[in-house]
């Protein structure tokens, strides 16, 4: 069964929810397949421990868990694990079908965990999928093209009382602006000349960790053990930095204003003051509408 075509929206298909430069999009899919071939129970141990310190909470029995953005599906997974009903949906068929991976080989035929495909830019499908206790979206609506309006999109599938979690990628000024440019330059690319791109990014990126671990007479400990957590190769997930476009920033207080004025309170933050992503956890207090 293709669980792309059966089970929702084929949104990625219709131009009006597609944002920004679409011919320098990048297919975050294609590495997550690879990915879940090599899942184990580390990476889904170390998703399950981040879902509880986020919402510092043991289990999600009773809970409604919603994935926008699911990626690879591993924290669907996780989310599932800690008791949760679970509905998964991204825009990347080659997503979907990873996360269908993943549910077939640890819940198959569950009907407690349901994964469609659409787009988060789609309000129409959005509001088929009802409202949920908890909607998590980490390191995704910055790749939509249309940020904000994706941000916003996803407040409206919280319940009252309910909690949100995301984590979008930090404003950096000047930085962001280069990274931006960079990114679409390795879009834009032939495949077979993107090295061009990816080699001093990561050098950039890595270069400092694998030379202290070097010395310090270590030079696996940091590469061993992020791999052995997380489940994927730095290299992979620098490509994923380097390719993700279309690319989005924003201050944490510039989210913190729009999330409050959307009766959303920060309950839990990691602010960043270089590269990466701003992670926040909110609870909806009341449902009062949208302001603008």
């Amino acid at each position: 069964m293709n669980t792309a075509q059966s089970n929702g929206s084929r949104g990625d298909h219709d131009p009006a929810l597609v944002s920004g430069d679409d011919s320098a999009r990048f297919a975050f899919g294609a590495n997550w397949l690879r990915y879940v071939e090599s899942v184990d129970q580390g990476p889904i141990l170390f998703a399950e421990r981040s879902i509880r310190e986020l919402l510092n909470v043991d289990t999600l029995s009773g809970r409604t868990f919603l994935d926008a953005g699911s990626g690879s599906g591993l924290f669907s997974l996780a989310a599932r694990r800690l008791g949760a009903d679970v509905t998964s949906f991204d825009f990347d068929e080659n997503s979907v079908r990873a996360t269908q991976q993943l549910k077939e080989r640890y819940f198959p035929g569950d009907a407690r965990w349901s994964i469609r495909q659409g787009s988060v830019l789609d309000q129409k499908f959005l509001e088929q999928l009802g409202t949920f206790d908890i909607v998590y979206s980490w390191g995704v609506l910055h790749h939509t093209g249309d940020m904000w309006r994706a941000l916003g999109n996803v407040t409206g599938r919280v319940n009252t009382n309910g909690r949100l979690c995301v984590a979008i990628y930090n404003d950096q000024g000047r930085a962001s602006v280069v990274w931006r440019a960079i990114k679409k330059m390795y879009n834009r690319l032939p495949e077979r000349l993107r090295f061009i791109v990816l080699w001093p990014a990561f050098v950039r990126l890595w270069g400092p960790t694998l030379f202290r671990d070097l010395v310090r007479a270590h030079p696996t400990r940091t590469w061993g053990s992020y791999r052995a957590e997380r489940g994927m190769s730095p290299l992979i997930d620098v490509k994923d930095w380097v390719g993700g476009y279309p690319f989005e920033v924003a201050r944490p207080d510039e989210l913190v204003d729009f999330f409050e004025r959307r009766d959303f309170h920060v309950t839990h933050s990691i602010l960043r003051s270089g590269i990466g992503c701003n992670e926040f956890a909110l609870v909806r207090a009341e449902v009062s509408g949208d302001r603008p």
